[in-house]
């Protein structure tokens, strides 16, 4: 390989990954925005704007964004990829080693991207759908937030049971190995990655969807669950520590539904 083809390839790789981050950065930018929009601090707490939004009932007779399918789609949308994409860096690179040592390509790069981006908005578009039928239910309030500590406490309970089932560990296991996945579903070129990156978010949303729903506890806008969350999945995936840590936070998110359960009774004791 020549030293022109050479520069010429290392330009392109890191255009790409520099296109990937400042994707990232873009979506958290933008979910600040709209939360300072939605006049909710860091933890979603409302303040005297934000208050009076939780409080409208979307069955009223005028335009509300939050309960209407096209904004909160849009905001799910950026919200999946502001939480996810951190967590494909591991699967990306792992690609890349195919890259160097069998016929992978920087178009068999972009495929796994974009399938995984596609399984992801869908599932944006389903989980909007659901936050939609538990507003227009009353479970939940124009900030997404559950007006009942029972549904609160029933999403953390079912989250971290969730952690020890046999689905758990078989999607987590994908996500976990992406260098297996591949080697077992190996595909050339642009359709082949595309192909591979569907795959591979379908165990990815296996695997975390739970995670997701727990933004009706605290709000769907709160950027500190958003940010432990992200952070919790970044781990999850991480060779070293990704399988020591997954019991733990089920056990973790159990206690935390038992607590929100006994609380009133404590505290009114």
């Amino acid at each position: 390989m020549s030293r022109e083809d050479q520069v010429s390839r290392a330009l392109i790789r890191s255009g790409l990954w520099l296109g990937f981050y400042v994707t990232i950065l873009w979506s958290w930018w933008m979910m600040v925005s709209m939360s300072r929009d939605m006049d909710l601090d860091w933890i979603g707490r409302p303040g005297p704007m934000g208050q009076a939004m939780a409080a409208m009932d979307p069955r009223m007779d005028m335009y509300m964004p939050m309960a209407e399918f096209g904004p909160l789609f849009w905001m799910w949308a950026i919200m999946m990829a502001a939480m996810m994409l951190p967590t494909l860096v591991p699967t990306l690179r792992s690609y890349e080693d195919l890259i160097r040592s069998a016929n992978g390509t920087r178009a068999g790069w972009l495929g796994v991207l974009l399938g995984y981006l596609v399984v992801w908005v869908g599932f944006a578009a389903l989980i909007t759908g659901a936050q939609l039928a538990l507003l227009f239910g009353g479970a939940v309030d124009m900030l997404g937030i559950a007006r009942s500590p029972y549904l609160a406490a029933g999403l953390l309970i079912v989250v971290g049971a969730f952690q020890f089932t046999r689905t758990k560990e078989v999607c987590h296991g994908v996500c976990h190995a992406p260098m297996t996945y591949f080697l077992g579903h190996w595909k050339t070129g642009f359709t082949g990655g595309l192909r591979m990156g569907l795959g591979l978010g379908a165990f990815c949303v296996g695997c975390c969807w739970g995670f997701m729903a727990l933004g009706f506890v605290g709000g769907v806008m709160s950027l500190l669950w958003m940010g432990l969350a992200t952070l919790f999945m970044v781990l999850e995936k991480l060779p070293q520590i990704g399988h020591i840590v997954t019991r733990p936070m089920g056990f973790a998110l159990i206690a935390g539904g038992i607590g929100l359960l006994i609380y009133p009774f404590i505290y009114g004791g």
